[in-house]
């Protein structure tokens, strides 16, 4: 199991650098100019002189390796450097951020996990009548529906109802506040967009329990298992369930992966100021810096949710080795 998890972590390295290869050439092709678009108020007034100092500044008139350079030396030393754009300390950027995009993922995960699978077993065990009929359309219906659309319409019906109800319009809080110094307010700004996350991961990860469940039940051992007289509770727990839990914690853990980065859109329809707002940010102010710490943090994250997922795999199949 350790020799597993070291080769493992190995195996990472190159994965990480060569993402850091791939971000940081990507950044430089794109087209922008942080200095550029910091000054184009100046228009065609502006001095050159104003740039050639904006860009020494930024130390962007250096040799491109060098610059590389400079990039896989602070990721090395976990050093994220400052903000282009407004000249933080990203570490201090980051950490409001990234306790919001966690949380937020967090939510939608369990909410997922606690809905998608009692749902799929469900479907599974009553497969072909009206449980399995209702459950497979709202499955369709929650994939069919993008989360940003369905933001946006539950975020105009809080506000009509609330405002027929209370005569005010009410909309969940803006500012972030850590669960540890006001749980309600925290609770009020972030379970209606998890929900809303969640109920495409819930559409998705019920059809994929159900898929697996549908394929177990077929199996040899099962049918052995209800003719030694077992309860169908236990076979569907023990037998049934257990293993068809293997490609349902991949989607799992491949949804949570998404969750810490790819909110983009669903971060700015609830105005949360997470992972996925702040890239799309450095981005359209090339603020490469920025961009290129987040991608790196988000390639670290996922694998590390890979190799948690790996590790997973002996627990819901025993037959499974590490050597």
């Amino acid at each position: 199991m350790y020799r597993y998890i070291i080769v493992r972590i190995l195996l990472m390295i190159p994965t990480v650098f060569g993402a850091g290869i791939l971000v940081f050439f990507l950044m430089r092709v794109i087209p922008g100019d942080i200095c550029l678009t910091r000054w184009v108020d100046f228009g065609t007034n502006l001095d050159p002189y104003i740039l050639d100092l904006c860009r020494h500044k930024l130390g962007l008139n250096k040799p491109i390796l060098n610059q590389f350079w400079e990039f896989f030396r602070n990721t090395l030393t976990l050093d994220f450097g400052t903000s282009m754009w407004t000249g933080n300390d990203m570490a201090e950027e980051l950490k409001p951020r990234l306790a919001l995009s966690l949380q937020l993922a967090v939510m939608a995960l369990a909410i997922t996990i606690l809905t998608a699978i009692p749902l799929g077993v469900i479907a599974a065990y009553y497969k072909g009548r009206w449980p399995d009929s209702i459950i497979q359309f709202f499955s369709i219906t929650g994939v069919a529906i993008p989360s940003f659309w369905l933001g946006i319409m539950v975020l105009v019906g809080i506000l009509i109802v609330t405002q027929k109800i209370n005569g005010n319009p009410w909309m969940p809080p803006i500012i972030f506040v850590s669960p540890f110094e006001d749980p309600l307010n925290n609770l009020a700004q972030l379970i209606i967009p998890a929900v809303v996350i969640a109920l495409r991961y819930i559409a998705i990860t019920q059809r994929m329990t159900r898929s697996a469940m549908l394929e177990i039940l077929r199996e040899d051992y099962v049918l052995s298992a209800r003719a030694y007289g077992l309860s169908e509770t236990v076979v569907m727990r023990r037998h049934v369930l257990r293993n068809a839990m293997l490609p349902v914690v991949t989607v799992l853990g491949n949804e949570f992966a998404f969750l810490i980065g790819g909110l983009v859109i669903t971060e700015q329809v609830f105005n949360l100021n997470g992972i996925g707002a702040l890239l799309l940010q450095s981005l359209e102010n090339a603020d490469y810096i920025v961009a290129q710490n987040l991608v790196m943090l988000i390639v670290l994250f996922s694998a590390t949710i890979n190799l948690v997922v790996d590790l997973t795999y002996s627990y819901f199949d025993p037959r499974i080795r590490f050597n």
